[in-house]
């Protein structure tokens, strides 16, 4: 049949056979045309047609005006079948150069047709104006058309395919750049479902996270948890996986663990993640099935996020232990400081301090064991998070815990109340007492302002016998400004060499002879002035000079026992205190031994003099170091026996020569209140097979009654006040021959 130049014969040819059906999407098909009937021929040829598994969906324009506006707003345009005139000659070449230029659409395949062959372009322009195919409309018959636009619409598969490739390895990258920057778990989760998301043009609804293992807790543990969760799924972050409420999205995200594979479902994607021994499932809802290079790029992002995914858990891991207590779980002294830093700021009204310690802890620590101390400190952190729960609760030290809150919530008597009752510590029942400092938080104080204020209340209340808890007040800080400016000069004081050596005097009851002396340390001021021992003795233990304090006074005192031997006067024994720092000196022993040796002086001859409060602080280093001395010949007494808390087990096991009664018991003894404290320990130490020694002796009557209880020796101002060594050789020689007192 002979056909005119603008006839379309789609009945020359036989048709190709068709494709396999899909449902999916469509191919969409731009005809532009300014002649109605070709509009018409294209669609009877091309109805019901599939190509490369997807049917075709004409979109018609009559004209280059019409069709730009089309493709401006419609991105899917696969094809373009143009005409070259219509309403200009080259409409159709102007319409190609805006596409590709301006809209800069260069994957979408465009075929010119043209009625005239004469009006067929040159080379020139089909190269200069990125044309893909050209045809007359006499050429289109019915398989040639179709085959046209099955390689037209192939290639724009496979360029299309190039572009998501690119697209998508760009997202690959740069997303994990930025994944890499999380924070926290949370943080990275949400990143990552927000990626996969635009990566694979997906909504962003219904997405959740779900890590294997509670956070923070070993890799062993079963339980799934939803880390990140949004749309109508966001209510159930931080929740385990069994209260999902769709039980569909619960068994895809445990079958990709199971499997540990990804799961790509009709209307799911299941990333598996894992790196190390940490397991997690970026899960997201899905409207469609995945193409092949979908699916190849989701694998890609996912193998590069898994990386990202054990960094950030690692970074998250450190932060937990650089603010959190490992012992307790609680949060330990840098987070709470930065918890104190930020109420501070804030201000609210009510809020208070609190800093807790545990009442003489390192007595249950040496006596019962470090495992047993570190369980009572988990129990008292357990009680006072969950009475405290609305309060930050730290542990900030061995035995102190920091407390920030409502200061009802915090208030002595409650705190004072929750402790009362007895800690279960493995197979022991602990009855344990507090001390707690407290600071209102009145103003914009800063953090560690806050912290010093309430560990200036907590040493007060350490140091106050009676009370149990006490408020920080301004003037604290000036007594602690003075304090700090008193161990500074007794520092310099004692480098300098101005503090000295005294001694008082002891005597026999039995025959009035000198017998010995005991050495005490004096800080001599200005003016005459001697500070109080009372006073600088606490200051030489907080300023950490004591050891080196002691181990001086031990050193004078067996100079000035050589001196006296040398003139003459020969004493029984001189007597020495020693403190618990230099006890805790695993040589102490040794350092005693190699003083007495560059003095030439018997061990026999010194007298180390110890408190009952350190009998309890470190028993076995004290029997240790005790029983070395003692086998040494070196005698040892018990300083102010009866005020402490000493047991009369600890009393049966020290190799003890000497009680000394306390000043306290003497004086009871003419005041009226009788002499039974002193009577005690003198038959106690009659009964041990040791001597007793009553300082603080000031009258005749009270030296009358203590030789009527049977005491050996004596000490105090009725004989002699503590006096430089200069001194001792006059006093000593006013006391008559064989150094008996004339009396």
């Amino acid at each position: 049949m002979q056909l005119d130049d603008e006839t379309i014969d789609f009945m020359a040819d036989e048709a190709p056979p068709a494709e396999p059906r899909d449902h999916g999407d469509m191919w969409k098909l731009l005809v532009v045309d300014d002649d109605e009937e070709v509009h018409e021929a294209t669609r009877f040829a091309l109805q019901g047609i599939f190509l490369c598994g997807r049917r075709l969906q004409l979109i018609p324009a009559h004209s280059a005006v019409e069709a730009a506006a089309i493709m401006e707003r419609d991105a899917e345009i696969a094809v373009l079948l143009l005409d070259v005139v219509m309403e200009s000659p080259d409409a159709g070449l102007r319409l190609v150069k805006h596409i590709r230029q301006d809209l800069q659409r260069t994957e979408v395949r465009i075929v010119l047709r043209t009625g005239q062959p004469g009006q067929a372009p040159e080379l020139e322009v089909i190269r200069d104006y990125d044309i893909n195919d050209y045809k007359t409309k006499a050429e289109l018959t019915h398989t040639r058309l179709i085959t046209t636009l099955i390689a037209a619409i192939r290639s724009y598969e496979q360029l299309q395919a190039l572009n998501d490739n690119q697209r998508g390895l760009e997202m690959v990258v740069s997303g994990a750049a930025e994944l890499m920057q999380a924070g926290s778990l949370a943080a990275f989760a949400k990143q990552a479902l927000a990626q996969v998301c635009a990566l694979l043009r997906l909504p962003c609804d219904g997405l959740l996270c779900a890590e294997k293992g509670a956070q923070l807790a070993a890799a062993t543990s079963e339980d799934v948890y939803i880390v990140a969760a949004t749309g109508n799924l966001a209510g159930y972050s931080g929740q385990r996986l069994d209260h999902l409420g769709d039980p569909d999205v619960a068994a895809a995200i445990k079958d990709c663990i199971n499997r540990r594979r990804h799961s790509f479902g009709q209307r799911h994607v299941a990333l598996y993640l894992r790196e190390r021994n940490q397991e997690a499932v970026l899960f997201v809802r899905s409207n469609k099935a995945l193409t092949t290079v979908e699916r190849q790029l989701a694998e890609v992002f996912a193998a590069n996020i898994a990386t990202c995914f054990g960094n950030v858990r690692l970074v998250e891991r450190l932060n937990y232990i650089a603010y959190h207590d490992p012992l307790t779980g609680l949060a330990n002294r840098t987070r709470f400081l930065a918890d104190l830093a930020k109420a501070g700021v804030l201000a609210k009204p009510g809020q208070v301090v609190c800093l807790l310690d545990v009442i003489r802890f390192t007595d249950i620590n040496n006596s019962l064991g470090q495992e047993v101390g570190d369980r009572l400190l988990v129990a008292i952190a357990r009680r006072l998070s969950y009475a405290c729960r609305d309060c930050r609760v730290a542990h900030i030290g061995a035995d102190r815990f920091g407390l920030l809150g409502d200061a009802a919530q915090l208030a002595p008597e409650r705190m004072l109340d929750l402790v009362a009752d007895p800690f279960a510590a493995g197979e022991h029942q602990l009855q344990v007492g507090v001390n707690l400092g407290y600071c209102r938080i009145s103003g914009r104080e800063a953090g560690d302002t806050l912290f010093k204020h309430a560990d200036l209340a907590l040493g007060q209340a350490r140091l106050s016998p009676n009370l149990r808890h006490i408020d920080f007040t301004p003037d604290m800080e000036a007594r602690t400004h003075w304090r700090l400016d008193v161990i500074r000069q007794l520092r310099h004081d004692f480098q300098a060499g101005r503090l000295e050596v005294w001694f008082q005097p002891q005597v026999s009851l039995t025959d009035g002879h000198l017998v010995g002396l005991e050495a005490l340390a004096r800080w001599p001021g200005n003016g005459g002035f001697v500070h109080p021992p009372e006073v600088f003795i606490k200051l030489a233990e907080d300023a950490g000079l004591i050891g080196e304090l002691g181990a001086w006074v031990l050193e004078r005192s067996c100079a000035t026992y050589r001196s006296l031997r040398d003139t003459g006067r020969a004493l029984h024994h001189i007597a020495v205190n020693v403190s618990m720092p230099q006890f805790r000196q695993p040589d102490f022993p040794e350092r005693v031994m190699d003083i007495l040796a560059a003095h030439d002086m018997p061990a026999t001859a010194l007298e180390l003099e110890i408190t009952e409060s350190l009998l309890l602080d470190e028993p076995a280093v004290v029997l240790r170091n005790l029983e070395t001395l003692r086998q040494a010949g070196v005698l040892i007494s018990i300083d102010d026996f009866g005020t402490g808390y000493s047991s009369l087990s600890y009393l049966r096991q020290l190799p003890v020569d000497c009680l000394k009664i306390d000043r306290s018991f003497v004086l009871e003894i003419d005041r009226g209140k009788g002499d039974l404290f002193a009577q005690t320990i003198v038959e106690l130490a009659h009964k041990l097979g040791i001597d007793t020694v009553a300082e603080g002796v000031e009258t005749q009557a009270q030296v009358e009654r203590l030789r009527e209880l049977g005491c050996d020796t004596v000490q105090g101002f009725l004989y002699a006040h503590p006096m430089p060594a200069s001194e001792l050789a006059q006093w000593c020689d006013g006391r008559g021959a064989g150094g008996r007192m004339v009396s």
